[in-house]
């Protein structure tokens, strides 16, 4: 997992990349370069990169999450050796916003709004307690995999509802910052024919749901 985002208005010229969480942190800095890691094993959970805009130019104008391919990643990890860190980045281009498939539905045994899903994402299939309204068997659904970084800044992890694995989340249109999306609880089903299980979600496509 690698989640970057780059916020010069509020962080200065300043990129983070996460690969991991930990509620206690170790951090080390060298020439530029901040590195956290977990104070209990010491696995990476990620790097900070000061002045990155002279690492990587073409972040000068973007604002919020960015995607890095290869060769960027490439580039920060020579950033990383030159610094004296050892645990290098892996460059992660799979879509994290996709099209499920939601198989089977069952009450929460705790809640009475959860539902347990098991949802076909194409290549695999996961376990996710959604609570949304509308939830049903049988539809087609945006899927924010374990490593999405939503619209609003929130981060993806898995995790637990009321005890039970949920491992990804079940979008609203409006959690997606749809154009015109309903402001009301509820998950946004796909029409039948917008993409195959396990397909990147098309967010261009999306925003004319409610056109």
């Amino acid at each position: 997992m690698l989640i970057s985002s780059y916020n010069p208005n509020e962080m200065g010229d300043v990129l983070v990349v996460v690969t991991g969480q930990a509620a206690d942190q170790n951090v080390k800095q060298n020439q530029g370069v901040v590195q956290i890691v977990s104070a209990q094993d010491g696995s990476l959970l990620g790097y900070n990169f000061l002045g990155a805009s002279e690492v990587l130019p073409e972040l000068k104008g973007q604002n919020g999450q960015v995607f890095l391919n290869e060769a960027q990643v490439a580039k920060l990890n020579e950033k990383i050796q030159a610094a004296g860190f050892d645990e290098k980045l892996t460059a992660d281009e799979t879509p994290k916003f996709v099209i499920g498939y939601v198989e089977s539905m069952t009450k929460h045994p705790k809640s009475d709004h959860l539902h347990i899903t098991q949802v076909d994402l194409g290549d695999q299939k996961v376990q996710i307690v959604c609570g949304s309204p509308n939830i049903a068997e049988h539809v087609k659904v945006v899927v924010a995999k374990v490593g999405a970084m939503m619209p609003s800044g929130q981060i993806i992890w898995p995790g637990a509802l009321v005890g039970v694995p949920s491992n990804g989340m079940i979008c609203a249109a409006r959690e997606l910052n749809l154009k015109n999306a309903p402001q009301k609880p509820g998950c946004l089903i796909l029409p039948d024919d917008f993409g195959q299980a396990g397909d990147a979600f098309d967010f261009a496509r999306g925003n004319q749901l409610f056109a």
